[in-house]
């Protein structure tokens, strides 16, 4: 059984190489066969949540509000106007809420698209 393995290495090794250990728990798996055993499972904790906001200005046209609406936030023209009115009249609207990386990234292309068209369209994100 030497196959070149130093003496110190053979010591420690089982029948056909096997760690003592991994005989072990062969052996505690035989013998334990009718014993149930179920692993923990970790408690996942959802992610917090932020709400994307679009703030009102003078200067944003409505049409290019609900465009957005339509666009980045896949809403339908109803309800895109419905935001864009609430927008207006109440100085912001909610957009949606989604996990921080999603919300940073609909801010971000609504505040790109907005510099794009030369609108002073401002988009934030609060946590819900």
């Amino acid at each position: 059984m030497s196959d070149g393995l130093p003496k110190h290495i053979i010591g420690i090794m089982g029948p056909l190489g096997q760690h003592p250990t991994a005989q072990q728990g062969e052996r505690r798996a035989e013998s334990d066969h009718d014993l149930a055993i179920e692993e923990a499972r970790p408690r996942l904790k959802k992610p917090p949540l932020y709400r994307v906001v679009l703030l009102n200005d003078d200067y944003t046209p409505m049409d290019f509000v609900v465009q957005v609406l339509q666009g980045i936030f896949s809403m339908d023209r109803s309800t895109a106007t419905r935001i864009m009115l609430q927008v207006h009249t109440k100085g912001k609207g909610i957009c949606g809420v989604y996990t921080y990386e999603i919300a940073e990234t609909k801010v971000a292309q609504v505040t790109g698209l907005a510099q794009k068209h030369q609108h002073p369209l401002l988009c934030t994100m609060e946590e819900n």
